[in-house]
Parts: structure tokens; C-alpha cells; sequence
């Protein structure tokens, strides 16, 4: 059937063992964008064997080089993905489905993440499902080159949700795992403006890790995933201990891109698009309350999502369900909703709801604005 075209869109050096695989889970793209930032092994040459069009431009950073082959790209969507990634058989019908019939009003699409670490896939321990916006139509969105991590784009909309995994080899060998926490402490630690006090410190470094090991591990359920889970969640939690160390010895950025917050994530994310509201209801009238305010708020142009057990008849916008009205299935909720993009407000429809919302950690439950403004929504 006819279809719009996809650019396949990679940035590479030394890759010549995980290349070939990645390249050969991307034969139904239309067009093979390889940027190499100055490999010494072979990867050039089998990028170009596997038909990828290759251009060969000095490291300038993530960002930049992700950047660099969007521009390279001629197909109508792009798909950006790693040397260490695959597309799955599922996930590579859904990006077909969405080349034959694309969406009227929609830009990008999101899809979830699942890592293999030590030759084992992850679940909780990894956030799995963790969505990435990795395909959206060219011209639409650009990586922000100020940024040495976290370089993904950011959505200025509510994304489409593909089926599917993009599969990630995380680390096959403990020491791969170590080199690559060390290398994200090092460009992490570059965008931290250094605090004054010693208890900021303190807290970084001792108090927020300690309280993330134990939410990973028992809320998030990582136990599940065994060793690898364990293994995982105290190399990421490390990794945050590694940067704020740095920070402290004078390694962070004597300016900075993004100010460090040591209450949640390293970085906040940035406004842009729409703001989101979540509604969040334990009964059938909550929901329907929940229902009004939300249709309410869409037609002043906000992004909006109702999570509740069930949703109300005629509610046509979009929906997060939980199993039950309970504290963990909540924040699961709110976790997976905010993968998808970013939560500013969430209102409590009812007194269960209220008392729900209280568990919830800080950063699940934000309030950025006035919801009793009228007209516009705008940023407080």
C-alpha cells in the first residue's frame, strides 16, 4: 500500500560489533542516515555494505550529532535510533501502520523501551514501559545542542503510542556498565551549578539515594527482576551519588545549562507545548466530575488525562486506568503518564483521591498554575 517515507536516523563510532544488527532490524526504512563521529574500526564500512548513506562529521556532542543527521534526512518521518537498539517485529508493524495511515493532527509517536542488562530483560527495575520519542515527521522537532545529556526532544504535544519495543542492549559485562555510569556522572556533573550549602550535599548524596534505592526497589517492585533488578537500581543510584561528588570537588558547570535540584531528578524539564492536567478519581463520581473539569480545561487548550478505575460513558479524551484506587497502582499510573509527557497539575475529584494523592511522591503530583484562571492557560 502507499505510504509516507522514513529516514532511519543513527550517530555511531566504533560500533562495528552492534552495528550490523541494529541496520538489519531497519530494512523497512526508506532511507539509512549513518553520522560517525571518527570510528577507528570498521562501522563506516559496514554502514555503507548495509546501503546507509554515511557522512562522517567530528564528535561535536549528542545533541549536535543527532542534529546533524535529522538535517542529512529526506524522508517525510524520522526515526532516531542507536547502535545498540532494535526495532522489534511489533513495534516495526505499528511504525508501518503509522506510515500508511498517518496521523491528521499528530507529529511524533512514543514507544517503550525495553533494556536487556547482563544478558537478562529488565522490567520494573528499568521503568519498563519507558516511552522515548524517537519518531516524529522532519521539521518537527530538533534536539536542544545546549544540553550534554538528556538530549531527547521534547514534546510540545500529547504523543501518538505505538505498540512495540525498541530493544535496547544496556551492558553486556559488569564492566560496560561501570563505564558507562562513569561516563554519564562526567557529562552530568557538567550541567550542575554547585550549591551553597553543605546540607544540599548532604542530601544529594546521602539522604535522595538512600530514599531512591528503597522506592526503586520496593514501590517500583524492582525486586522482581532479580540480581540484574538490584544491580541495576545501585548502578543508578551510584551514578547520582558519582555526579554530586564531582559537584562538590568543583567538577560541575561554573555556569550551567540546567540548575541541579536535589528535592527531585537532576534535571526539571523544560515548558514546552501545552500544560498537562491529570485528573484523578477512585469512583464512578469522581470520574464523572473528574470528566467535566477535564473537558473543561482541554477547551482552554491544556493537555489533559483522567486515571481512575474506570472511565465515564462519553469521556472521549485520553485515559490512564489502574486496576484499583490504591497508592502503588496510583503512582504507577501517574509514572506512566508522566513517560508520556510531562505532568504540571494534577487535581483529586474526591476524598479517597485527595488522601491517594498525598502518597504520591512530590514530583508525580506538580502544581505549576492557577486551574481556577480563566481563559488561556498560561504558565504561573
Amino acid at each position: 500500500m502507499p505510504r509516507e517515507r522514513i529516514s532511519a536516523c543513527l550517530i555511531v563510532q566504533d560500533e562495528e560489533s552492534r552495528l550490523p544488527a541494529a541496520l538489519a532490524s531497519l530494512d523497512f526504512c526508506d532511507e539509512l542516515i549513518v553520522v560517525d563521529g571518527g570510528s577507528r574500526d570498521r562501522t563506516r564500512e559496514l554502514a555503507r555494505e548495509a546501503g546507509a548513506r554515511v557522512i562522517e562529521n567530528p564528535w561535536p556532542g549528542f545533541a549536535a550529532q543527532r542534529n546533524v543527521a535529522i538535517d542529512a534526512a529526506t524522508g517525510d518521518w524520522i526515526l532516531e535510533v542507536d547502535a545498540d537498539e532494535r526495532i522489534s517485529p511489533p513495534l516495526r508493524e505499528s511504525i508501518e501502520t503509522l506510515l500508511t495511515e498517518p496521523p491528521s493532527d499528530g507529529e511524533i509517536a512514543i514507544f517503550a523501551l525495553r533494556n536487556r542488562f547482563l544478558g537478562g530483560l529488565l522490567g520494573p527495575s528499568a521503568k519498563y514501559p519507558a516511552y522515548r520519542a524517537r519518531l516524529f515527521r522532519r521539521g518537527a522537532y530538533r534536539h536542544d545542542e545546549g544540553r550534554a545529556v538528556h538530549e531527547g526532544v521534547e514534546l510540545r504535544e500529547r504523543p501518538i503510542v505505538l505498540d512495540g519495543d525498541l530493544e535496547h542492549e544496556l551492558a553486556g559485562s559488569l564492566s560496560e556498565a561501570i563505564a558507562d555510569l562513569l561516563r554519564y556522572a562526567r557529562l552530568e556533573s557538567a550541567h550542575i551549578v554547585a550549591p551553597s550549602s553543605p546540607a544540599a550535599y548532604l542530601k544529594a548524596i546521602v539522604l535522595r539515594p538512600a530514599a531512591k534505592l528503597a522506592y526503586r526497589l520496593l514501590i517500583e517492585a524492582g525486586w522482581r527482576d532479580g540480581w540484574r533488578g538490584l544491580l541495576k537500581i545501585s548502578l543508578d543510584v551510584g551514578s547520582d551519588v558519582l555526579v554530586w561528588v564531582r559537584v562538590l570537588r568543583g567538577r560541575g558547570s561554573a555556569e550551567g545549562a540546567m540548575t541541579a535540584s536535589v528535592e527531585g531528578e537532576h534535571f526539571g524539564h523544560r515548558r514546552v507545548g501545552p500544560v498537562k492536567v491529570l485528573a484523578l478519581a477512585s469512583g464512578e463520581r469522581g470520574a464523572q466530575s473528574a470528566a467535566r473539569r477535564l473537558t473543561e480545561l482541554h477547551q482552554r487548550g491544556a493537555d489533559v488525562a483522567l486515571v481512575a478505575p474506570r472511565a465515564p460513558a462519553g469521556y472521549e479524551l485520553p485515559f490512564q486506568p489502574v486496576r484499583r484506587a490504591g497508592p502503588l497502582s496510583v503512582i504507577r499510573a501517574l509514572e506512566l503518564e508522566m513517560h508520556v509527557r510531562p505532568i504540571d497539575a494534577v487535581i483529586a475529584t474526591d476524598a479517597r483521591a485527595r488522601l491517594l494523592l498525598r502518597l504520591v511522591p512530590g514530583s508525580l503530583r506538580p502544581q505549576s498554575y492557577d486551574l481556577e484562571g480563566t481563559g488561556e492557560l498560561r504558565w504561573s
